[in-house]
């Protein structure tokens, strides 16, 4: 950063809420060598300008970008993954303890007794820096809860990492998608936005960017840690389908200015403007201007 004779712009995947002395700093160096500074959500915005001192003029919010989707019904897309028949709850992304996955395999008998035809699809590949310290152990031990719990006709594993076409498909034939993450303090979730794009019905836990995208009906929020709370969030919606559908769709709606093509257009303008700003000549003694 400090070698570059151009404008420079950070964007900001993951803000920390209680950093360490180290990563404070190397955030901090990080915005005030950058013209600009792009967060993905109005929260992270507020962290960074509250927690790290960063003058909110200096930040930019554009979404996580997500695909353009088409709003399809579940069932038209199940046979061709073989889950015909199926009720289907969704989690995809790199397995890890920060999933909260154990949540959702704790709510299932509960879900399968009122859903029969229930099937919990943990779609990803598992974390690679968890597999260089512990190998696959996380996913045994996943594997070892649900024959625990009596729970293996409902949970099926997709192991591995999935390009976007197949992915899409996977979203699109979900009636519900949950996330379900311990940590309260995740300022951005990929997989979150990937099941809005396909206007998805979502539960989750309250977690900071679940908070902010799914509010005025656009998701549900369960407390976080409670696998009775989960349940009953999830056997709700899936006997309601016309609530279901109708959260699904203002996720969609919502989902519309995070499709690749207008988030490009945001970046797009924010650098037209850094460049010709960059061209105007710099009085003497001028201060570099903190822009917004």
């Amino acid at each position: 950063m400090r070698g570059l004779r151009v404008p420079a712009v950070a964007t900001l995947h993951t803000v920390l809420r209680d950093p360490t002395a180290n990563q404070r700093a190397v955030l901090l160096e990080l915005v005030r060598l950058a013209e600009a500074t792009v967060v993905m959500s109005r929260s992270a915005a507020n962290l960074v300008s509250t927690a790290y001192g960063v003058d909110a003029r200096r930040l930019h919010v554009i979404p996580h970008g997500v695909p353009n989707l088409p709003l399809v019904d579940t069932e038209t897309v199940k046979p061709a993954l073989g889950v015909a028949g199926r009720t289907v709850i969704l989690s995809f992304g790199l397995l890890g303890p920060g999933k909260g996955l154990e949540l959702a395999i704790d709510a299932l008998p509960a879900i399968a007794a009122a859903h029969p035809s229930v099937l919990y699809m943990i779609v990803g590949a598992t974390h690679p820096a968890l597999i260089r310290r512990e190998g696959e152990a996380y996913r045994r031990s996943l594997v070892e809860q649900i024959r625990r719990l009596g729970m293996d006709d409902h949970v099926q594993f997709l192991d591995r990492f999935l390009g976007k076409p197949e992915l899409g498909q996977w979203l699109q034939a979900a009636d519900v998608f949950v996330t379900p993450y311990p940590n309260l303090g995740q300022i951005v979730s990929g997989t979150l936005s990937y099941a809005m794009a396909a206007g998805r019905a979502i539960v989750s836990t309250p977690y900071i960017y679940a908070t902010e995208l799914l509010a005025d009906g656009r998701g549900v929020l369960v407390a976080p840690g409670s696998a009775d709370g989960l349940a009953t969030a999830l056997i709700g919606l899936l006997a309601d389908p016309i609530r279901r559908l109708a959260i699904g769709r203002r996720a969609y709606e919502h989902s519309r200015r995070m499709v690749w093509s207008a988030v490009g257009g945001e970046y797009r303008e924010l650098f037209a403007r850094l460049t010709v700003d960059a061209r105007q000549p710099v009085r003497a003694g001028q201060l570099v201007s903190a822009r917004g």
